[in-house]
């Protein structure tokens, strides 16, 4: 979103943090259209576009002739459970099917609940172009240069140590490589730690990207079952790599900071753990942060990263889900690897544009980042919760929900055999489209599951495609 965001959505932005923080909890009168002009000092049209701002969110209801109360909310769904994992590793295929999504999400007349991309509405565009302005008349000659360094630009490096330091983790800049996107950084740090034929240890469900990238290396992934809300399990991956299936492992893949799909969150003491038991078993521990950023109730949790000792840990993040989707600038904190980071970093795509880099520079320089990242952060969260409150409003019964603590997507489990493959198929008839389950699976499990994007303001039509996919689902349900 702009800095420059109108009057009434600050005050909404205010209400809707007193509303999550439970100060104004479900049931509790909103002042007045008057009460409110007069203690925000606004005008009444002001206090009313605040007001409906905050209904068409669905955080306030009114009711006749008494004015405005905070919106009730019907007690959350059960989670999915856990679903029995092969213990044997394997190659993975999922290119036809991630074809399909890239189209589906490219159609406009599809309802945007699949790929996890959010409106472009939610980033400060103007203040990014201006940062680029900066960056032009700081250094005329960013457009006419070949980058020289293949770490990527100092600023801009010193820029996202300081980000994490004020976190309260220490991630030199000497320790970073700018990358093009997330998933060059963790392409190079599977290649940094695995060959063709390796075995990688990976949470399930899992990002599919993950699946497509060890489709490319072709390394074999050892599937590891993950709390719903707690993450990848550590006992059961200290089981497996206690077993005969564990002994080629490499190195374990995760996203403990709001899982894609389903936004859970390990505990720091889990996160030790799992740093602890990589180092007993001599493996690399990659974590993709990506969405570290974006949690709902305004913290940051420190990434597996910060409780390393003997720099093991291959920290991979980017801007493309907290700032500027369109720059793809991402970086990999490579640790032990560091010189085979940068050689393979020249080896595959050279070094990374330097305007984009300095723009961003210039504007983490500026302090206005943990500004975006709270309202963000707050849209995100209204954003799934309104999905999520859809969702149990119109699926069949039995359905379980994920409840995620950050990001914006959500991890629905459909009862019964519903095969979401095949109800891919009606959905996309329906212009609805969502991911597939067994598309986070490298052996095809959870094909009674979905995910569901959360990126895009809810509004009536995304309301009506929950609805109609519902119903779609309430049939299949009952074959």
């Amino acid at each position: 979103m702009d800095d420059s965001a109108p009057l009434y959505h600050v005050v909404a932005d205010d209400l809707a943090t007193l509303i999550a923080s439970g100060a104004l909890p479900p049931r509790a009168r909103i002042p007045s259209v008057r009460r409110l002009a007069l203690q925000r000092r606004i005008s009444i049209t002001t206090a009313v576009a605040s007001l409906r701002l905050l209904e068409q969110r669905g955080l306030i209801e009114s009711r006749p002739k008494s004015g405005y109360f905070v919106a009730t909310r019907r007690a959350p769904a059960p989670v999915p459970e856990a679903v029995s994992l092969p213990r044997t590793a394997r190659l993975v295929g999922a290119e036809a099917m991630l074809k399909r999504l890239a189209e589906a999400s490219a159609n406009p007349v599809m309802a945007r609940l699949g790929q996890a991309i959010p409106d472009p509405a939610l980033y400060p565009q103007a203040a990014l172009r201006s940062s680029q302005m900066r960056a032009l008349r700081r250094q005329p000659e960013l457009l006419a240069i070949y980058p020289a360094r293949m770490r990527g630009s100092e600023s801009l490096r010193r820029q996202i140590s300081a980000h994490y330091a004020h976190v309260g983790m220490a991630l030199p800049a000497d320790d970073l490589v700018i990358t093009n996107g997330c998933m060059e950084a963790l392409t190079l740090a599977l290649r940094a730690v695995a060959r063709p034929g390796d075995t990688i240890a990976i949470e399930s469900p899992v990002y599919f990207g993950f699946l497509q990238l060890a489709e490319s290396l072709g390394v074999k992934l050892l599937e590891v079952p993950m709390h719903p809300r707690d993450g990848l399990s550590v006992e059961a991956l200290r089981e497996l790599l206690g077993g005969r299936s564990g002994q080629g492992v490499r190195a374990c893949l995760t996203i403990a900071n709001f899982s894609n799909p389903g936004g859970s969150l390990m505990p720091e003491s889990r996160k030790r753990q799992l740093v602890a038991l990589c180092r007993e078993a001599d493996i690399a521990l990659i974590e993709d942060d990506i969405y570290g950023d974006l949690a709902h109730d305004g913290s940051r949790p420190l990434p597996c990263k910060a409780f390393d000792r003997d720099d093991r840990v291959l920290l991979c993040s980017s801007f493309s889900k907290s700032l500027a989707p369109g720059v793809r600038v991402g970086f990999v904190a490579s640790g032990r690897h560091h010189d085979s980071l940068r050689a393979l970093k020249q080896n595959l795509s050279g070094a990374t544009a330097l305007l984009p880099q300095e723009m961003l520079a210039e504007y983490l320089a500026s302090g206005r980042y943990e500004r975006h990242l709270r309202r963000l952060r707050e849209r995100c969260a209204e954003q799934v919760a309104r999905v999520s409150q859809c969702v149990q409003d119109h699926f069949p019964a039995g359905t379980r929900l994920s409840q995620p603590q950050g990001g914006y997507v959500l991890w629905v489990e459909l009862p019964g055999a519903v095969d979401t493959m095949l109800l891919y198929d009606e959905a996309s008839r329906c212009g609805v489209d969502f991911v597939p389950g067994a598309m986070f699976s490298a052996s095809g499990r959870y094909a009674n599951c979905l995910r569901l994007n959360c990126g895009f303001p809810f509004t009536a039509a995304i309301a009506d495609a929950i609805h109609r996919l519902g119903e779609l689902a309430r049939l299949a349900a009952a074959v």
